[in-house]
C-alpha cells in the first residue's frame, strides 16, 4: 500500500472528507465543469470535489490504486477551520501592510499572535491544535468549526498573510509533496475548537439591504436609456446562484454600450448595477465586492468600446455579442 493512500485513509479515519490532487499539486485531480463528462455521479449535473470528497476506504483504496495522487482534505465536509500561515512571497512584501511593519513581525504566525496578545487572548488557547507544515514552510492550525454558524473561505481578513480554509475550501493533506517541499505533521494533536474571538472575527458580517437607487427625470436619461437600465438592473436582481458572474457581465456590457454612445455616464451604470448585484454578495456564494465591482467595470469597458446601431431597434441591427465571462464574478 502506497504512503499517499495510507495518509489518506488516516485523515477519513479520522472523520474528514479527502479527494485526489493532481500529483506533486495542490490542484484537485477531478475533472471540472466545463470536461464533465455528465455520467457517473455527475449523470444529472456536475458533482464538485467538495462533493465528491469522501470518508470510504474502499472508495480511497479504489482511487488511490490508478496514480500517487496528494491528499485534499474538504474542509467544510470534516467540520475543520484551517488557519492557513504564510511567508511573505518576499523581504519586500512585509515593509508597509497593515500589522506587518512591526518589530518581530515577519510572517502569518507572527500576525496571529500579535492579533491575539493585543486582544488579551490565550496563547496556550490558540496554538494548542493540530498544526502542519506546508510545502513553503508555513503553517496550517486545524481547528474544530463551530457548530451554529457557517465560516467560509477568507483571505487576509485576520491580517496579511492569514487566511483561513472552511466551507468552500481545502487544504493539502501531510504527506503530501509539492516541488516547494512536503507538508508534514508538526504538532499530532486533535484539533482544539476554533477559539471564539476567531469565531466571532471571521462570521460573516450581515449586510445592510442596498435599494435601488430611483431613476428620476432630473438624472437627463432619454425614455430608451432609462428603459435599458431598469431593465439590465432587474436582470441582475434576479439572477440565481450559478448565474451571478455571466449576468453580471452581460448586464454590464449592455450598457456599457450606452456609455460608450454618451446616453449614460458610467458612474451611473455602475451604481445601479452594483445596487442590484447587492444579493450576490453572501455567505451562500463566492461573490465578493470586488469581484462585483470588478466584473461591472469589465463589463462596462468591453460594451463602451463595442459599435452599435446609431438607432436603437432599427432593422438589421446586429444582435448583441456576447462577451467572454473571464474576471466574471
Amino acid at each position: 500500500m502506497s504512503t499517499l493512500v495510507q495518509h489518506a485513509l488516516a485523515a477519513a479515519a479520522r472523520g474528514w472528507h479527502v479527494f485526489p490532487l493532481r500529483p506533486g499539486s495542490k490542484v484537485p485531480a477531478l475533472h471540472g465543469e466545463k470536461s464533465c463528462p455528465r455520467t457517473g455521479s455527475c449523470t444529472t449535473g456536475h458533482v464538485g470535489w467538495e462533493r465528491r470528497a469522501t470518508r470510504d476506504p474502499d472508495t480511497i483504496r479504489r482511487c488511490w490504486s490508478t496514480g500517487a495522487f496528494n491528499v485534499g482534505i474538504a474542509t467544510g465536509p470534516s467540520g475543520l477551520v484551517v488557519v492557513d500561515l504564510d511567508l511573505p512571497k518576499s523581504p519586500a512584501a512585509v515593509v508597509g501592510q497593515d500589522g506587518c511593519s512591526r518589530a518581530g513581525i515577519e510572517w502569518g504566525r507572527d500576525v496571529l499572535t500579535d492579533l491575539c496578545v493585543r486582544g488579551n487572548h490565550d496563547l496556550a488557547e490558540l496554538f494548542g491544535t493540530r498544526s502542519v507544515s506546508t510545502a513553503r514552510g508555513g503553517e496550517h492550525l486545524y481547528y474544530r468549526a463551530p457548530a451554529d454558524v457557517q465560516l467560509r473561505n477568507t483571505a487576509a481578513t485576520l491580517g496579511p498573510m492569514v487566511d483561513t480554509r472552511a466551507a468552500g475550501g481545502y487544504v493539502v493533506a501531510p504527506g503530501s509533496s509539492t516541488p516547494d517541499g512536503a507538508y508534514e505533521v508538526t504538532d499530532d494533536l486533535d484539533p482544539a475548537p476554533l477559539p471564539g474571538w476567531l469565531v466571532q472575527a471571521l462570521t460573516p458580517k450581515p449586510r445592510t439591504a442596498v435599494s435601488a437607487p430611483v431613476l428620476r427625470s432630473s438624472a437627463r436619461l432619454d425614455a430608451y436609456t432609462s428603459a435599458a437600465v431598469r431593465g439590465e438592473r432587474d436582470r441582475v436582481a434576479a439572477a440565481q446562484p450559478g448565474t451571478h458572474g455571466k449576468t453580471l457581465f452581460i448586464a454590464a456590457v449592455a450598457l456599457g454600450r450606452h456609455v460608450g454612445d454618451g446616453r449614460l455616464s458610467s458612474t451611473t451604470a455602475e451604481v445601479q448595477l452594483h445596487a442590484a448585484a447587492a444579493h450576490m454578495i453572501s455567505d451562500r456564494c463566492d461573490c465578493t465586492d470586488a469581484k462585483v465591482r470588478r466584473t461591472i467595470t469589465e463589463g462596462l469597458r468591453a460594451g463602451a468600446t463595442t459599435t452599435r446601431p446609431s438607432q436603437p431597434g432599427s432593422p438589421g441591427a446586429p444582435a448583441p455579442e456576447l462577451f467572454s465571462t473571464q474576471g466574471a464574478a
